[in-house]
């Protein structure tokens, strides 16, 4: 008897098996390393508790029980077919994901806690008419969804279901009874699979609950939106094969101090990626922001010294923002570079670019940056807004709220053409800009007649100062 439960105890052992991950991009090692191999990172790995599979336990099966088998096939023998989008009802996050959802895609959305990923979600869940839609949370109970439904003035629907679970096995058992037209995980660090030993939100837990989704995804064409926590650096927790493996990633971001968020694509199969959705975060919920461009001007009474305004462009969306700057004296030995929604390094080269070129002497000054509204911006066509704004808080002299600069500024001080010039013209107009500073260089080919707004050419940064201050 003794020797038949050490035999069993014996059996069991073997069917576990452990290895180490590197918890920044998911490496797997037999034994323990000090620096990943693959991203070359020191003391990330950890071990963790895995058991495979066995070939007879399927995760996901076919409605016909079999295996599919998939074939080679020519290049040209394939049959091109534009894809079938659904429309979610949001225009913001249609616009960020291409166009809508696309069947049996997968959508990994990133956020700090308390952003509004789940209320972004659970409005999607309720919006979409005519489609079974099953919310499931690994975070919540159902009746805090149910107040959150009630909290955002959104009338209960008979095709949305809630589950609450975080076995995947449990998960696809309901799956196979509901058979729901779209996904929706919340989140993907809670579930856990019974072939991994390892507790939730283990690296090799999540690459494996997402892999199953991933299978669910494809082989029934229902598409799946994954919630996904984020590390204090601002990545998505998790291995960074995750973010491979997906379809579509989007980065919900914004202050908690202000109401606006931004839907931001990372990365997109379908569609243009680095698109933008704004909205705006009410007590009722999330309201979709139209025009970011009225938003993201302030309405000023007077004149104020180092305030411009720039045209940039996020994706396929034409923006008008506002750039800041403050310019003081140094009160220690070392001056302080501080921006806020902009490259410090970028902004560092202006400022040499301004003592270099024009011998403005803020070596010893003290330069702030802000863009306002909380947005993060990598268009250099907002450097020349960015240097006239500078130069005017250095000089406490006000730029007229009528102006609009559209520009990239180089090293040698020459003013540099910037792509899609004629729409960040168009959306200037729109809101009521007299003039526009754009470079020289833009106007080949250009139709100037069809614009009724003042366009100021220029080559080099002494010409944009002796338009703007005399």
């Amino acid at each position: 008897m003794r020797r038949q439960i050490v035999d069993l105890k014996s059996k069991q052992l073997a069917k576990i098996k452990s290895a180490y991950f590197c918890q920044s991009c998911g490496y797997e090692s037999a034994k323990w390393l000090g620096k990943c191999p693959s991203c070359q990172q020191w003391n990330t790995f950890v071990e963790e508790v895995v058991e495979k599979p066995s070939a007879a336990s399927a995760i996901w099966k076919t409605t016909t029980g079999q295996q599919r088998v998939a074939k080679p096939s020519k290049l040209e023998d394939i049959t091109s077919a534009t894809e079938e989008r659904l429309l979610t009802g949001d225009a913001e996050l249609d616009r960020v994901l291409g166009g809508g959802l696309v069947p049996g895609s997968v959508t990994l959305i990133g956020g700090e806690p308390g952003i509004g990923k789940s209320t972004l979600m659970l409005q999607l869940a309720l919006n979409i008419n005519q489609k079974r839609v099953l919310y499931v949370s690994g975070e919540e109970s159902e009746q805090q969804i149910k107040m959150r439904a009630e909290r955002i003035n959104k009338t209960p629907k008979a095709n949305c279901f809630i589950l609450t679970e975080t076995s995947t096995q449990n998960i696809f058992k309901q799956l196979e009874q509901l058979q729901p037209e779209i996904l929706v995980v919340d989140s993907i660090q809670t579930l856990h699979s019974a072939h991994i030993e390892s507790t939730p939100g283990s690296v090799s837990q999540v690459r494996e609950c997402t892999a199953e989704l991933l299978r669910f995804a494809k082989e029934t064409a229902t598409p799946v939106f994954l919630i996904g926590h984020i590390t204090k650096d601002g990545a998505i927790a998790g291995p960074k094969i995750l973010e491979h493996m997906v379809d579509t990633v989007l980065q919900f971001e914004g202050d908690r101090h202000h109401i606006y968020r931004i839907l931001r694509a990372i990365k997109n199969r379908f569609g243009a990626a680095a698109e933008l959705g704004i909205y705006a975060m009410h007590g009722n919920g999330l309201r979709e922001v139209s025009n970011p461009s009225e938003v993201l001007l302030s309405q000023r009474d007077e004149e104020l010294s180092g305030i411009t305004i720039g045209a940039t462009i996020e994706g396929a969306r034409p923006m008008v923002i506002e750039t800041q700057a403050l310019v003081s004296a140094s009160a220690y030995g070392t001056p302080q570079r501080s921006a806020t929604g902009f490259d410090t390094k970028r902004m560092n080269m202006l400022l040499a670019v301004l003592e270099k070129r024009c011998g403005f002497r803020l070596s010893a000054k003290d330069v702030f940056l802000n863009i306002a509204g909380g947005i993060k911006v990598e268009d250099p066509a907002i450097d020349l807004s960015i240097i006239a704004a500078i130069i005017s808080s250095h000089e406490d002299i006000p730029i007229s709220s009528k102006i609009c600069f559209a520009a990239e500024v180089g090293l040698s001080g020459e003013i540099r053409a910037v792509n899609r010039i004629a729409q960040r013209i168009s959306e200037a107009e729109k809101l009521g800009f007299e003039k526009i500073f754009i470079s020289s260089y833009n106007l080949k080919g250009f139709n100037q007649e069809k614009f009724k707004i003042e366009l100021v050419t220029v080559s080099k940064i002494e010409e944009v100062f002796a338009a703007l201050f005399g």
